[in-house]
């Protein structure tokens, strides 16, 4: 009987830590199993992560174009590390000229051989979200038209703003507006403050290909009030220039050096620009310029280092070429003064003779241009004459 017993809890022991053995081995089959799961996820995720490195890549800075990739050498500039950030930046990516094209009009000027049929070229720069500051200009002032026997054409120039469903979202505002009008050109860049050169000089890049032969231009921002009226007479009435002279006339800043005030919006440190000096140039607001001058900055620019103040280069570009920028009284790109208090600062009076006025909002354009074109307006004689 005791024989027996010990023989049943044997077969239980052996059973029991079968049991267990075979619950181990699953355990270790598992194990094994999870692991494995475990590292081709990680993979997975490792090469999905470096999918959208790569699209983030491709869509900002430095784009996958040889002349893009990071100045690495930058950063061993005297006082680099305590420069703002987008001051780095920009230090990073100076040297970076070309970027994809967006949205272009290559007929915007008939076409290169037909361009010369262009007397004013509205070149008005403007950042994707603005659409409201684009629509108010397409009603007023820079509405495509003869003007005195003259045509008029007007182009828009942006780069990029946003991240991600923004950016895309902003894009497909502009693409659709191009599709309705005909009057965008985007590049690939972020449009921002330091870039405002690089849109100038891919700007004239274009026109170099596309609208060569243009007789003027006004290059000006999306906020000014431009009586484009009173350009057209003032553009022909010039002694002996049709276009193939030397003309850049606006509001003319001289005496002047960099900035190095780190609050200010301007601020250039001597990492960017050594001088204590800028060249002549006007503000950058609004001015008017020949098409002979437009291509003579271009092809300065292509030997001149990219400054992140767009109107200083403009000067920066006209000294190399030994021409000098001029003042002209009907541009008033600091502003309009009204000599009394008492009086109403946005009487059509005062700028139904200007050429341009910087810091308008949409709908102060909107009234003002309908203004000025008052058939029974009638203004005093104290007013502001050009």
């Amino acid at each position: 009987m005791e024989f027996c017993n010990n023989r049943m809890k044997r077969r239980r022991l052996e059973t029991a830590a079968l049991f267990i053995a075979s619950v181990l081995c699953l355990f270790i089959l598992l194990r094994s199993d999870i692991e494995n799961y475990d590292q081709k996820e990680s993979v997975e995720r490792r090469d999905i992560k470096n999918q959208d490195i790569k699209v983030e890549t491709q869509k900002h800075l430095p784009r996958l174009l040889p002349e893009c990739e990071r100045n690495l050498s930058a950063s061993d500039i005297a006082g680099f590390s305590t420069l703002p950030r987008h001051i780095q930046d920009f230090l990073y990516y100076r040297h970076c000229r070309q970027f994809p094209m967006l949205l272009n009009v290559p007929d915007k000027c008939g076409g290169p051989e037909k361009s010369g049929d262009v007397f004013l070229l509205l070149v008005i720069k403007s950042s994707p979200h603005n659409y409201e500051r684009r629509e108010v200009l397409r009603k007023t002032w820079a509405a495509e038209r003869l003007q005195n026997g003259k045509n008029i054409r007007t182009v828009f120039i942006s780069g990029t703003a946003g991240r991600g469903f923004e950016k895309q979202r902003l894009n497909k505002l502009l693409i659709t507006e191009n599709n309705e009008h005909k009057d965008i050109l985007q590049w690939d860049f972020d449009d921002t403050f330091f870039n405002l050169t690089l849109k100038q000089i891919m700007f004239l890049e274009w026109m170099e290909k596309w609208c060569p032969n243009a007789h003027f231009l006004l290059n000006g921002d999306d906020d000014i009030f431009a009586n484009t009226d009173n350009m057209v007479v003032y553009l022909q009435g010039l002694d002996g220039n049709d276009g193939s002279k030397h003309l850049f006339v606006g509001h003319l800043i001289q005496y002047v050096g960099p900035i190095r005030e780190r609050a200010s919006k301007y601020y250039i440190p001597v990492q960017v620009q050594e001088s204590e000096s800028y060249p002549p140039y006007c503000g950058g607001g609004g001015f008017l310029l020949s098409g002979f001058t437009a291509s003579t900055i271009y092809n300065m620019s292509k030997s001149i280092t990219i400054l992140p103040i767009d109107d200083v280069y403009m000067g920066m570009c006209l000294e190399k070429a030994g021409l000098k920028p001029s003042s002209h009284m009907g541009v008033r790109t600091a502003g309009l003064h009204v000599p009394s208090k008492l009086a109403d600062p946005y009487d059509p009076c005062y700028y139904r003779e200007v050429i341009l006025v910087h810091r308008f909002v949409p709908h102060q354009i909107y009234i003002m241009w309908h203004e000025v074109h008052q058939p029974d307006l009638i203004c005093g004689k104290n007013m502001i004459s050009v």
